[in-house]
């Protein structure tokens, strides 16, 4: 099994600012604030949070090949 990546970029699909950020391994973010336009992201529809909708990298628990175990 492959190590679980930790750092994702965001990118604000409103203003196109991009940060990277830390993700959490115990809960998944379901809002996150651009901090260029302060929009405030939410999962697209389908994804358990904004990781998998914006960033460049899916989050720790559907990197390891399940269902999110924080979203049910």
């Amino acid at each position: 099994m492959s190590e679980v990546v930790l750092k994702s970029t965001i990118t604000c699909p409103k203003c196109g600012h991009q940060k990277e950020e830390t993700m959490p391994t115990d809960a998944c973010q379901y809002f996150y604030e651009c901090e260029n336009c302060k929009e405030v992201l939410k999962p697209i529809q389908g994804d358990c949070c904004v990781y998998c909708s914006y960033g460049t990298v899916a989050c720790p628990p559907i990197q390891e090949g399940g269902k999110s175990s924080c979203c049910g």
